[in-house]
């Protein structure tokens, strides 16, 4: 797994698993310590994931939302469209804010 970028914006590359889950959450968690205004996780070049790499996104999720970082949400950007199906069959992309957002109904069905 790799991840570049700053406070405002960061490009997720590799797998999000458990293997990068605890170095991915720092990062995260540093990027919305430090910034102001939206934080965008750009998931682009994500390879691949697991439920522990699901796990860090929605923890930065709830961290952006905490008291004390009024107006700084977590925006997802270029999600795979595996990662999609997922966010749609949990709801999740009810929760999350999605850049574009995601219809549901145009994916295709696996």
């Amino acid at each position: 797994m790799h991840i570049r970028g700053d406070h405002a914006e960061l490009v997720v590359g590799g797998r999000l698993d458990v293997r990068s889950a605890a170095d991915a959450r720092t990062v995260l968690h540093s990027a919305l310590d430090d910034g102001v205004g939206d934080l965008v996780l750009d998931l682009t070049e994500l390879d691949s994931w697991d439920a522990t790499g699901l796990g860090v996104i929605m923890g930065a999720h709830r961290r952006a939302g905490r008291a004390g970082r009024a107006g700084r949400r977590l925006v997802l950007r270029g999600v795979p469209p595996q990662m999609q199906r997922l966010l749609v069959a949990t709801r999740l992309h009810r929760i999350l804010a999605i850049e574009g957002g995601i219809a549901a109904e145009s994916l295709p069905r696996v």
